[in-house]
């Protein structure tokens, strides 16, 4: 009888079935067998894997008389249901209240909480009480602590204990691979990988998802074909996922496209990880539109489904449809999180809803119990000051509860200088002058605010300063996607095969825009030079260049899509409003600080960024 509730038990587990469970545990308490032999620890580990942990809690504290056996069945439920905080808190207690030692299974629990929680000094405290124990000799605590000392990022201590192992699982070969990975050491994690006897999709995953987590796009891209041309099949998505948010990080559209297609293909298309993945992507990719497309395809939405959509709604400058989209995850049920509310308040900024972006701040606190952070505050920020709030602007950033950088502080100068309040602006530069600036670009906003009101004498010293600590300005460069193909180029290149034609392009359009009564804004040169070389220097900014090979190599009517690593400046920023509008092209440009889509002589980004 006992033997066959045990496997009754067990098959509960597996099959994750707490109906059943219950029914069992209730047979158990009714013949009088609730704490006979190992029933008690496999009801734990059964309520455990059915994602009960309150239940699988009330058990553990219940027991008369704990052994090992119980205390790994709770660590191992509290790190399954995502608490391994809580697996931490409770070990002092197997000394203190129970008077046991740990034994292996106690210390792998452990360890992996730590592993989760990147808790190097608690992992070190485990390992020296492992090392003194009699399950010193163990692997797979061995293989726990690799894994905990790699995710940690103390590689060359889990290589010191991989190599004490006499004959490493596929978990701690994984977890060295991923180790040196995840921290940039590329050729060592590439030749661990090729040391295996079998190589699977599982140590793949691990080589090429720790080179992007490292910042390796493109040498985890060409290993993820090689590992396709290895013939590896892929029979879990992660990897997929992985290779897809890579590609919105590193803007590699097309690259993301033909992994949507890989998905397809193997019939992932289900898999919910891939699909917040794939809308991630398309609108970090400046996609908006197939973004939508692969949210609303995506079956049993989530949280980060619906803020992956609406921040990507937001940053393209969509608020009324973000906002909307806000109401309907209201009333599915689901709570919104952090990010959901910055890309709410970001929204509101962008159409001025002051009152709205107000008490979605108020609501975020009083009706979800969520804590703003520095990004709320900045996006508050950025709402009042595109909206002329700039007092209130100015006493929020006076009374946050966060240390503030030179950005935000140049942003609210930069609005100053918008809405004309120049005396505020005078108090807004002189605390930013405090800080210590170092942005190039804080300085030419210091020079303007300083020469707007007439203070010169700041100006020079803002000038010397610039000139005291040697500030460069970090190169511009921008790169074009045309399909397949993509081009980049850096400020002042003139070294292009196409030179002569985008220099004539360009050329024209200047005549075009002039005409219109386009004057070309040099305060946004930082060199001390003359007029005209002031406005050839303008000329050959990077985004230019890139729009016009745009313009000539891609797709006739087609959209210019663009990704640039600085802001782009105030006179760019204009130009690109004429081009659109002359050429009649939609231009999408990805800088530094968000999306600009510009279309019929206007920018989705109301001129504030």
């Amino acid at each position: 009888m006992h033997h066959h509730l045990l496997q009754s038990l067990r098959l509960c587990a597996t099959g994750g079935n707490p109906f059943h469970g219950k029914t069992l545990h209730a047979l158990i308490i009714k013949i009088g067998l609730n704490q006979y032999g190992a029933l008690p620890n496999t009801l734990i580990s059964m309520y455990a894997k059915c994602g009960l942990i309150k239940h699988a809690v009330q058990l553990f504290d219940e027991m008369p008389q704990r052994d090992p056996v119980s205390w790994a069945s709770i660590l191992t439920a509290y790190n399954r249901a995502n608490l391994p905080n809580r697996s931490i808190a409770i070990f002092p207690n197997m000394f203190t209240r129970d008077h046991l030692q740990p034994d292996n299974f106690v210390f792998a629990s452990l360890l992996n909480s730590c592993a989760a929680l990147n808790h190097l000094q608690i992992g070190r405290q485990v390992h020296a009480q492992f090392v003194l124990s009699e399950f010193s000799f163990d692997e797979v605590t061995k293989s726990s602590l690799v894994d905990m000392y790699a995710k940690c990022g103390s590689v060359d201590i889990a290589r010191t204990v991989f190599d004490t192992i006499c004959s490493p699982n596929s978990v701690s070969w994984t977890a060295m691979i991923n180790g040196y990975a995840r921290v940039g050491r590329k050729s060592e994690a590439v030749k661990l990988l090729k040391d295996m006897k079998v190589q699977n999709l599982f140590s793949w995953t691990a080589l090429i998802s720790g080179l992007i987590q490292s910042g390796h796009f493109v040498s985890a891209f060409d290993l993820f074909i090689e590992m396709q041309k290895e013939g590896v099949k892929i029979v879990d998505p992660f990897i997929l996922s992985s290779v897809i948010g890579a590609s919105a990080t590193f803007a590699a559209l097309e690259l993301g496209k033909q992994v949507h297609c890989l998905v397809l293909k193997l019939g992932f298309e289900s898999s919910l990880y891939v699909c917040n993945a794939l809308v991630d992507m398309y609108a970090k990719g400046s996609d908006i539109t197939a973004a939508k497309t692969a949210f609303w395809y995506t079956g049993n939405k989530d949280v980060v489904s619906w803020t992956s959509i609406i921040v990507g709604l937001a940053q393209h400058g969509k608020a009324k449809e973000a906002l909307s989209l806000y109401n309907d995850m209201i009333c599915t049920g689901l709570k919104p999180n952090e990010v959901t509310f910055v890309g709410l308040i970001y929204a509101c900024s962008h159409v001025g809803l002051v009152k709205t972006g107000r008490d979605l701040f108020k609501s975020m606190v009083d009706d979800y119990g969520l804590k703003p952070n520095l990004q709320h505050y900045t996006c508050l920020l950025d709402l009042y000051s595109r909206s002329g709030y700039l007092d209130e602007a100015e006493n929020l950033l006076n009374t946050m509860p966060f240390e503030i950088d030179e950005a935000v502080w140049a942003s609210l100068l930069s609005a100053c200088k918008r809405f004309g309040k120049t005396q505020m602006g005078i108090r807004v530069a002189n605390r930013l002058i405090g800080l210590g600036v170092k942005d190039p670009s804080s300085y030419i906003l210091l020079c303007n605010a300083y020469a707007g009101a007439s203070m010169w004498e700041n100006a020079a010293k803002v000038r010397k300063l610039m000139s005291a600590f040697d500030v460069k300005k970090e190169p511009g460069y921008s790169c074009v996607h045309l399909g397949k193909e993509s081009e980049v180029f850096y400020a002042g290149e003139r070294g292009h095969p196409m030179k002569n034609e985008m220099l004539v392009l360009l050329k024209d359009l200047d005549e075009k825009m002039r005409k219109r009564g386009y004057v070309p804004d040099v305060s946004f040169v930082l060199h001390d030079m003359g007029k005209q070389e002031k406005e050839d220097q303008l000329f050959w900014h990077s985004e230019r260049l890139a729009v016009a090979y745009g313009l000539l190599k891609g797709v006739p009517g087609s959209v210019i899509r663009v990704v640039k690593n600085l802001r782009v400046c105030g006179d760019c920023h204009t130009v690109l409003k004429f081009i659109c509008s002359i050429v009649g092209r939609e231009i999408v440009v990805r800088d530094a600080s968000r999306f600009h889509h510009f279309k019929d002589g206007r920018c989705s980004c109301s001129d504030f960024w």
